[in-house]
């Protein structure tokens, strides 16, 4: 292909020269000629032209200047003529790194946070990532200027073909090239919890449903206070009684978390739909892969304390199918059973099945490139993960319905699971 300096039309006093990259064989007339960007077809064809061959090897058609039409916006070709065109912009970086978020990710939600804030801020923060990468070079496009001949002395003119860019395609010709982006959210967390939340952005939020069926525990660490009960459960709730802790011991405390583990344990069994005489069951019993087949109340699998300094005391919950509202209940019906009474002063999720605190990022970090790496770092785990949890049939069970959160928040009772179905 020749340079745009090869295609030039030079305009004299008698004729009109025509040097073109590509000439096929023809009947040396002016026809219809090829598209110019910008420009509408020629319409002018003289059989009477000739064609000659230039001493750089460059094949012209010359015709006198007169009846040749040059009206605004079109020019003449010769057939086969080609036009110069720019590379095909490419995609840019915002699509290689659209490429490269499809998955999930685990980020740590602070206590006073709403999670649809948090979403929108993780969203907000990748779009602008996305659109701050730099643009792709503007499409080039031919145009011809018409201009006099540099060093004529007469008063001779020349068309010359000049590419131009075209401003078309530039962002501040058509805004910003990401305007929404999906992020979808996991097991969520009311606005007093904190701790890990799993967001999966573009087909990772079909991982989300997933992990539901999977029905994966979760950590949590609960923090109570004894001595006072209150309408919701929490610290800052409206008061409703006082009590006397000085009888409450930590082997009194451990009784109770013993019975609580015990009675959930055979809930668990109960909701899973498995024969307990079969090796099946002995096997994921003994593996600890038991889960329910379908919704159901709020199961617990471990719980334990590990901090007593009355009035406070700090537990260590494992459970599945929960929401803070009913962890928050839990201490305080442990604290009926201590014949006493307690308030809720923290939850904080630890773990939200295969991630942890160390996987969550921090509000600093929630920028493309750290999203990016740490969803592209999940995927071997989160893989393997869903292949061992998910068993035959669980895929294919119903979410909760549109306007229908993951969690619910009827309570349910700390020696039982049986007054709930929660998420």
């Amino acid at each position: 292909m020749n340079t745009a300096s090869d295609c030039e039309v030079q305009l004299g006093l008698g004729t009109l020269a025509l040097s073109c990259f590509q000439l096929p064989k023809g009947n040396g007339g002016f026809d219809s000629g090829r598209d110019l960007p910008g420009t509408s077809k020629a319409r002018h064809v003289f059989p009477e032209d000739r064609k000659t061959r230039t001493s750089s090897g460059c094949e012209t058609w010359q015709r006198p200047l007169e009846g040749l039409y040059l009206g605004r916006d079109h020019m003449a070709f010769p057939p086969g003529a080609a036009v110069l065109r720019a590379p095909d912009a490419g995609s840019g970086m915002g699509s290689a790194g659209l490429a490269r978020l499809h998955g999930l990710f685990a980020a740590y939600k602070p206590p006073g946070l709403k999670w649809k804030h948090l979403r929108d801020t993780v969203e907000l923060q990748l779009l602008k990532g996305l659109n701050a990468g730099k643009p792709p070079a503007p499409e080039q496009r031919v145009r011809f200027l018409l201009g006099p001949v540099e060093g004529s002395e007469e008063k001779e003119l020349t068309l010359t073909a000049t590419t131009v860019p075209s401003l078309i395609n530039h962002p501040l010709v058509r805004g910003p090239a990401f305007t929404s982006l999906k992020v979808g959210v996991g097991h969520r967390l009311d606005a007093q919890a904190s701790g890990v939340l799993v967001l999966g952005v573009g087909h990772g939020r079909r991982l989300l449903t997933d992990m539901y069926n999977a029905h994966l525990t979760k950590d949590y660490t609960v923090r109570g206070l004894l001595g006072k009960a209150t309408d919701d459960f929490c610290e800052d709730g409206r008061l409703v009684e006082k009590t006397t802790f000085d009888h409450v011991t930590r082997e009194k405390l451990d009784r109770i978390l013993a019975l609580i583990q015990g009675s959930h344990q055979k809930a668990l069994v109960m909701y899973s739909n498995l024969d307990l005489q079969t090796q099946e069951a002995y096997e994921m019993a003994v593996s600890g892969v038991i889960r329910p087949m379908n919704k159901s109340p709020m199961l617990i699998t471990g719980i334990r304390c590990l901090q007593f300094a009355p009035p406070e005391f700090l537990l260590e919950v494992q459970c599945m199918h929960e929401t803070q509202k009913q962890l928050r209940r839990l201490v305080h019906e442990i604290g009926l059973e201590l014949k006493s009474s307690a308030v809720c002063t923290q939850v904080r999720r630890t773990r939200d099945g295969f991630f942890t605190l160390d996987d969550a990022l921090l509000r600093t970090q929630w920028d493309l490139h750290s999203i990016q790496d740490a969803i592209q770092a999940a995927v071997p785990r989160v893989a393997a993960e869903l292949e061992k949890s998910l068993r035959p049939g669980l895929a294919t069970q119903p979410l909760p319905g549109p306007g229908r959160s993951w969690d619910s928040e009827r309570p349910s009772p700390a020696l039982g699971p049986d007054s709930h179905v929660g998420h």
